[in-house]
């Protein structure tokens, strides 16, 4: 493997040196270099490629070998995370707990991890929803669907969803409408292979959200309160300005910003990382312990059965750069 792939010996590259590779990359796996792009977050920087294909932007990610888990804290947590907690603990009449050993039962262990360069998928992709137009036969076919459609169309509601059904929004155009297929993890998997794509595994998910931060979270031990959090924030004062962990990270990602966002993983089953489906938020556990399950240490969650869910089951799809030379 070319070890201009990996992190040490491609952050030494001059931009020229980056460039040309990064431009036989893109003729390699036929596509568009759209050029290099400093991205510079929580302490971790890269200049690295960004491409395009079949309407994806992809960014290059060099591969490295980091200690990935979590058992303690590297900085501590911060006061305001440590008033949450204990805020918690009295609301709930809990006995008061060791924050350290609490937070760990929900960590994977430590470990050191080989992961390999990758070309990477910049936002998360939806799953089950597939776009149609209004005279689709598959939604005339529901004359109730329609019904709730013409409705929602005199309301003033941005968006309507028919549990696992079908969807409608607003747009500047008119209207834009989708239906739900069922989809299982089998066939994602398939679906991507036929594509020359992939998914992460956990490991190589906690690099792309971590790239081996000791820390808790990329920025530290604690939540945070400055940024702009989903589900927490009034957006009504001003709903351009994006949410900040939404915003790319060190590898000009868009990872791990809700917890109501699941993303789904390569493993032997359906296995999900960076969210929670919003299961500590709706219980009223706070911002803290609700962004805890976006920690890139956070265990990854098998669950139940292979079935995708369209509501909280997300993807990024990878190309990994095996026997590049």
């Amino acid at each position: 493997m070319n070890k201009r792939l990996f992190r040490t010996q491609f952050n030494q590259m001059e931009n020229i040196e980056k460039q040309v590779l990064m431009e036989s990359l893109a003729a390699r796996y036929d596509m568009t270099f759209l050029g290099l792009h400093t991205f510079d977050r929580w302490g971790q920087s890269c200049t690295t490629g960004i491409f395009e294909k079949d309407g994806r932007k992809f960014v290059f990610v060099p591969g490295d070998t980091v200690t990935l888990g979590w058992e303690q804290f590297a900085v501590g947590l911060n006061q305001e995370s440590r008033e949450e907690l204990e805020y918690l603990f009295r609301e709930w009449e809990m006995e008061p707990q060791n924050p350290e050993e609490m937070i760990r039962e929900s960590m994977a262990p430590v470990r050191q991890a080989a992961i390999g360069p990758m070309l990477v998928g910049r936002e998360l992709e939806e799953l089950c929803w597939e776009s149609v137009k209004m005279d689709d036969p598959r939604l005339t076919a529901h004359p109730d669907w329609l019904k709730e459609f013409r409705d929602f169309a005199w309301s003033d509601s941005s968006s309507l969803t028919l549990h696992q059904s079908a969807r409608i929004e607003r747009t500047e155009d008119g209207f834009q409408t989708w239906i739900y297929n069922r989809t299982d993890y089998d066939e994602l998997l398939t679906g991507l292979e036929k594509q020359g794509l992939s998914l992460p595994t956990a490991d190589e998910w906690a690099y792309l959200c971590g790239g081996g931060c000791q820390t808790l979270f990329p920025w530290g031990d604690g939540l945070d309160y400055s940024m702009r959090l989903r589900w927490f924030e009034d957006m009504d004062e001003d709903e351009n300005r994006s949410y900040d962990m939404e915003e790319p990270n060190f590898f000009g990602l868009s990872i791990a910003y809700d917890p109501y966002m699941r993303e789904v993983v390569q493993a032997d089953r359906l296995t999900t990382c960076g969210g929670d489906g919003g299961c500590n938020i709706c219980g009223g556990l706070g911002p803290f312990l609700g962004f805890l399950p976006c920690s890139p240490h956070c265990k990854p969650e098998v669950q139940e059965d292979n079935e995708l869910n369209g509501d909280y089951d997300f993807y990024r799809p990878i190309i990994r750069l095996e026997n590049y030379d």
